[in-house]
This record gives structure tokens, sequence and C-alpha cells, in this order.
């Protein structure tokens, strides 16, 4: 029983050894994303422009 855990214990650190960090690379922004981010800029500013005119009114 102490063998087999000994064994283990002598070849756990050649096995845990962790590889360097790298650093995910971002991809490029797609002309999909590029005209969603539009679409949702100009909905922001139509609420805001919808929220200044009901407040305005009261």
């Amino acid at each position: 029983m102490r063998l087999p855990l000994c064994l283990a214990f002598l070849f756990t650190p050649a096995v845990a050894v962790a590889e360097a960090f790298q650093r995910p690379v971002p991809q490029p922004q797609t002309a999909e994303a590029e005209l969603s981010y539009l679409v949702a800029s100009i909905l922001m500013l139509v609420s805001l422009v919808a929220v200044q005119w009901l407040v305005s009114r009261r």
C-alpha cells in the first residue's frame, strides 16, 4: 500500500506542471458587428429623444 502511494507522490509533480499563460488574440471586428452597433446606437439615441420629449411635456 505504501509503495503505490510513494510512487504517486513522486510522479505527481511531473504531471502537474502547468504551461505558461498565453494571451488570447482579439479577433477583428466584422461588418455585421459594426452594423449591429450602428443600429443599437441609433435606437439608443431615439429612445433618449423620446424620453426627453415625454418628460418635457409634463
